[in-house]
């Protein structure tokens, strides 16, 4: 591969990571929020013993859950990047 085409790979890696990270910070700032009112409705479920406080509590943990399984994909799309850019700065330099 030349030097010119790992260079274009290795700036689209760039700029793809650049947004990845960014989405993986807002997720995770998410997340705090989401998993946090999770617990306050678990909390109400479990103090006021209604069916409606526990369908809150499922409909919110059920959200917390997706969320987390987002961030845990974005996370490991960016690992694989960073594996992919590691890749190809390897071979840049022994060009």
């Amino acid at each position: 591969m030349s030097r010119d085409r790992i260079e274009r790979r290795l700036r689209g890696i760039g700029q793809q990571l650049n947004a990845l990270r960014t989405d993986l910070r807002v997720c995770e700032e998410q997340l705090v929020q989401v998993s946090e009112e999770a617990n306050e409705c678990r909390l109400r479920a479990l103090v006021s013993e209604t069916p409606l406080a526990e369908r809150e509590y499922r409909e919110a943990q059920r959200h917390a859950d997706r969320l987390q399984r987002h961030r845990d994909e974005v996370a490991a799309r960016v690992a694989r990047l960073e594996a992919d850019q590691d890749a190809l700065l390897d071979r840049f330099t022994a060009t």
